[in-house]
């Protein structure tokens, strides 16, 4: 498993590479039927980890968001396959943030097992393996573990998304408010902010609208075996290769000991 970590590594770099000649110049950007944007990064990425999965693991298949959405028939059957989003947070590459990231997981039996999530734009990479570790690299130096933090109450920091703020997320903040003391806010795009709670730079990051599962599946991973959990409104645990590919709404949570779902709005 630390052997097709490393390998997969190297292929959402190459992914990253491949979205930065087409971020650094001048380019289009299309709809897809529905209403989502599509670039040129957004295909040359998929082809970059078409190519190198394909390679690595024929008889593993892959789901991209950039390849179709498989029908349920076919896909139902499958124990283990790769889950990609090529670029995830198409909307901050578009607008220029430099919040965006490449998705690659490993999927066994509706659990992610294996996780790499790669910045483009700062070379840093958070990749895991179940029974391996999670880790964060920068490029520059060697990788160094990761590992959730346990919050201190009056000085929680929760994450927000740049693009899809919902009246739902301010309750929820005004709750953690009202019962845990100040919370410090911090906007970001992408799965990165799912990074930032396993990493231990943030507490939790509530996403109370529309995700698909290739937007979370490789941060799940590595939020998992950081120490983390990512859970529905009922503390249920999220899984994969359903007969719908959306999400229900989570929490990106780092100390699962912490009843999160208290804060939630259920009226």
């Amino acid at each position: 498993m630390k052997t097709l970590l490393d390998d997969v590594l190297n292929i959402a770099v190459a992914a990253g590479r491949e979205i930065l000649e087409v971020y650094q110049n001048p380019f289009e950007v299309d709809r897809k039927e529905d209403g989502s944007l599509l670039t040129a990064a957004d295909r040359r990425a998929h082809e970059t980890i078409l190519a190198g999965l394909t390679t690595r693991t024929p008889d593993i298949p892959v789901l991209s968001e950039e390849s179709g959405r498989e029908a349920f028939q076919a896909r139902r059957h499958w124990n283990r396959f790769w889950l990609v989003d090529p670029l995830d947070g198409t909307r901050e590459f578009v607008r220029g943030t430099g919040d965006f990231t490449v998705n690659i997981a490993l999927i066994d039996n509706g659990s992610p097992i294996l996780g790499i999530v790669h910045t483009p734009v700062k070379n840093i990479s958070h990749y895991a393996a179940s029974g391996v570790g999670a880790f964060r690299n920068d490029g520059a130096s060697a990788s160094a573990a990761i590992r959730t933090r346990t919050p201190i109450m009056g000085e929680t920091t929760m994450l927000t998304s740049h693009s899809h703020a919902s009246p739902e997320t301010v309750r929820f903040r005004q709750n953690l408010e009202s019962q845990a003391g100040e919370v410090d806010i911090v906007s970001m795009g992408s799965s990165l902010k799912i990074c930032m709670v396993a990493e231990g730079s943030a507490d939790i990051y509530p996403r109370l609208g529309p995700t698909s599962e290739w937007d979370t599946a490789a941060a799940h991973c590595i939020l998992d075996v950081a120490g983390g959990s990512l859970i529905d409104p009922d503390g249920n645990r999220l899984r994969y290769n359903k007969p719908d590919i959306l999400n229900p709404w989570f929490l990106a949570c780092g100390d699962p000991s912490v009843d999160w779902t208290r804060f939630l709005d259920k009226a």
